[in-house]
């Protein structure tokens, strides 16, 4: 679906939800932006019966409880409304580790650069009597790494704008120039990839975006191209980045009970006094480091040295993130401000 078209959907719905009444085409084509047209000229009007018609259409396929029907028994010409009964959500109900969830992604999205979405989401789960405690998040913080190419190039596939930049492939030791239609952003293994249509090799092509040196610069106009519609992006990266060989070991110390997703990966699992010593297999030290910082003091990596290494290098970036408040501070924080 276009974005033209997308956005005359969007105004359509707020539109007929605002009203209790039924409004006529005529009311509906002078309210929603889109529907512009002199209704005296009459090639005019059956275009936009015939868009209006699709758009309808459109709405029920989406499940929308579109309703038809008049304001009064003088009227003659029927007119569409929706039901906000029959368009309101259920009550959400949401258990204390899923609301902490909630509050988590919002978090990890501020920090990716998208806080207004996070924001806005939050928001509607308010409104919907679903309050998110950002408190109550168990004491996990999101660690984020959002490469500087990362914002343009988002703004970029929203726009539907040409793009180019200076890339350094991993096999060279120069950059080349990249002119790209980006198709969309994604996160695969722990790094972030952009997917589109290289110009000058006249093909589909991603690049990681910690390879890209510089700026990125927009060329051409907005809304000069159109994605493919059935393109998987994730799928795409997977394949170009070839499938994943788990050629090293690790040795973790695991306290009893507790990383069942670590547990559920391992070759070999010896139980001890201290907790388990623990088996597995993994890729690529900075991303598996990335993983196990998630559980915490649970594990504790005995081997091999450079996976250790990178592991207390991304603590001390949480720590250094968060100082440590004193405790007057913190009585003082969980009482509101009021000793």
């Amino acid at each position: 679906m276009s974005r033209g078209r997308t956005e005359r959907l969007v105004n359509l719905v707020i539109c007929l939800l605002s009203t209790r009444r039924f409004l006529t085409a005529a009311q509906i084509a002078a309210t929603v932006p889109g529907y512009e047209h002199n209704p005296d000229d009459p090639r005019e009007h059956d275009a936009f019966q015939r868009k209006f018609e699709r758009d309808k259409a459109e709405l029920r396929d989406l499940g929308v409880p579109l309703e038809t029907g008049t304001a009064s028994v003088f009227d003659t010409e029927p007119g569409y409304r929706i039901a906000r009964r029959e368009y309101a959500l259920p009550d959400i109900h949401l258990e204390p580790e899923e609301a902490a969830a909630v509050g988590i992604a919002a978090r990890l999205w501020r920090h990716a650069g998208l806080a207004a979405a996070a924001s806005s989401g939050l928001t509607k789960l308010r409104a919907a009597g679903v309050e998110v405690d950002p408190t109550t998040t168990l004491g996990v913080e999101p660690v984020v790494t959002v490469d500087p190419a990362f914002e343009p190039l988002t703004a970029a596939v929203r726009a539907r704008q040409p793009v180019s930049f200076d890339y350094h492939p991993p096999e060279r030791d120069t950059t080349t120039t990249r002119k790209l239609q980006p198709w969309g952003v994604v996160c695969w293994r722990g790094k972030w990839y952009v997917v589109g249509h290289d110009l000058d090799r006249k093909a589909a092509r991603c690049f990681r975006l910690s390879r890209i040196v510089g700026g990125v610069r927009r060329s051409g106009r907005a809304g000069a191209y159109e994605p493919p519609a059935d393109v998987d992006l994730i799928s795409y990266v997977a394949r170009f980045s070839g499938p994943v060989e788990r050629t090293h070991r690790a040795t973790l110390l695991v306290k009893p009970g507790r990383a069942a997703g670590v547990r559920r990966w391992a070759t070999e699992v010896v139980p001890g006094p201290q907790g388990d010593r623990v088996v597995l297999p993994f890729a690529e030290a900075d991303s598996f480091a990335g993983w196990l910082v998630g559980y915490g003091a649970d594990v504790l990596v005995l081997d091999p040295p450079v996976l250790r290494d990178r592991v207390i290098a991304r603590l001390e970036e949480i720590s250094a993130g968060h100082p440590v408040v004193a405790p007057a501070q913190r009585r003082e924080m969980s009482f509101g401000g009021r000793t």
